[in-house]
């Protein structure tokens, strides 16, 4: 049976569905970040969106061709023809109506990362998805959100992407050039959302990159992937976000921190929020309710993702050691104890057992303080790498913790310093 014939729209364009096709036109729109205000440029980007297209969907774009007027030739306009998908298999469609799409989800996963090993790389795009490209998109979409502050958007949720969003970037030079070194970024497909996604039975189809803008399609994979986590959680779904983001991970081996995975997904709401806010400006019914849902959920992944410096201090046998350990199996966050790097700075074996007394041996001031210094050093290395680290020390020395709260400063990380304590006769019987 044919489906009826429809149209749909978006904030630059127009779907016409007809038959067993579909038709793209744009519309004759300027914005900030494009321009179709003509023909050639309407064609233009169609012939460059059938290009990109044909990378992950080669049976579904099929040609540009023009929608004429007999009595007006010159007056005809750039269409890309397409195969039309089945409404029914849309993804976001199958979410929303509770389908099970958990092994629709891990296919994609897997024909994402296989794309991504394949997709161009080269210094150009590199630079594209470093940190300073991604810093200067960031504050692009934050000074557009700007005039929608109190209007559309809450000022506090608008406030606190910007504050965060900066302390991450400031700290966190480290990861991105790590990212950059191991050819992690990539011509992605740069908008992947549900709506664009069709679960067929011989596998996912990923549809409608984004092509009017090659630099910001030129991202890290983990943000190319974040964008369907990001609205899969949008529409109710968070176990489905993290479990294609762990899928994702595994089929390309990337072993990015959480710290990261929650930054892009934050960045994409973000992205999301503001051509919501466009179309609140162009009169759409419910967008100034999902622009709003959008930032909110920004800011969750921005405050989940957190770097954060640990201090788990206190006395022996007060159990901050086994406090630590299992802040860091909840949160992921990286366990560095003073007593290993103690045993290591002295060639001992971690394991061993040592009880030379008060303040002799391996536990002397001049061991003390090499110890410090080299527990700071190492969180100093782990937090400009993105990853939250919890310090498992005694932190009785008030320089000492003067120099962690100092580190954490310069690393734009939050610090956190926890003391235990327990009643003596607990201590001693522990120990013991």
């Amino acid at each position: 049976m044919t489906p009826p014939a429809a149209v749909r729209e978006t904030h630059v364009g127009l779907v016409l569905l007809a038959g067993g096709f579909a038709y793209k036109v744009k519309k004759p729109v300027r914005t900030a970040f494009l321009d179709f205000s003509t023909a050639g440029r309407r064609r233009a980007v169609l012939r460059r969106e059938l290009e990109l297209n044909r990378r992950l969907a080669p049976d579904v774009y099929v040609t540009v061709a023009e929608l004429s007027d007999p009595d007006d030739p010159a007056g005809a306009e750039p269409v890309l023809v397409m195969r039309r998908m089945p409404d029914e298999r849309r993804l976001a469609t199958l979410v929303r109506t509770g389908a099970d799409v958990r092994g629709d989800l891990r296919a994609l996963a897997r024909v994402l990362a296989a794309f991504h090993a394949g997709a161009d790389r080269s210094a150009a795009i590199s630079a594209d998805g470093g940190a300073d490209a991604l810093a200067e998109r960031w504050s692009a979409n934050l000074d557009q959100l700007l005039p929608y502050r109190g209007r559309v958007l809450d000022p506090a949720t608008v406030d606190g992407i910007t504050e965060r969003v900066r302390r991450f970037l400031a700290g966190r030079r480290p990861l991105f050039a790590e990212r950059v070194e191991r050819g992690r970024i990539v011509d992605g497909h740069g908008d992947l959302i549900a709506d664009d996604v069709f679960c067929l039975a011989d596998g996912p189809r990923a549809l409608d990159c984004l092509e009017f803008d090659d630099r910001l399609r030129h991202v890290d994979v983990l943000d190319d992937a974040a964008f369907l986590a990001m609205d899969l959680e949008h529409l109710g779904r968070p176990d489905l976000a993290t479990a294609f983001l762990d899928d994702h991970a595994e089929f390309s081996g990337d072993p990015a921190p959480a710290s990261l995975r929650h930054h892009y997904v934050a960045y994409r709401a973000v992205v999301r929020a503001k051509v919501a806010c466009l179309r609140h400006d162009q009169g759409a019914e419910g967008a100034a309710a999902d622009a709003a849902a959008h930032a909110e959920l920004a800011l969750r992944h921005l405050a989940a993702g957190e770097v954060r410096l640990v201090l788990v201090g206190g006395l022996p046998g007060t159990g901050k050691t086994t406090l630590a350990h299992g802040l860091a199996d909840r949160f992921g966050a990286v366990v560095l104890s003073s007593d290993r790097v103690r045993k290591e700075l002295a060639g001992l074996d971690p394991q061993a057992r040592t009880d030379p007394g008060f303040r002799a041996g391996v536990y002397t001031a001049e061991h003390t303080e090499a110890t410090y210094a080299e527990l700071l050093r190492r969180a100093g290395v782990l937090l400009g790498r993105g990853e939250s680290v919890l310090l498992d020390a005694s932190w009785g020395a008030a320089a000492h913790r003067d120099r962690a709260a100092g580190l954490a400063r310069d690393r734009h990380a939050t610090l956190l310093p926890l003391r235990c304590t327990v009643a003596a006769a607990e201590a001693r019987r522990r120990i013991l």
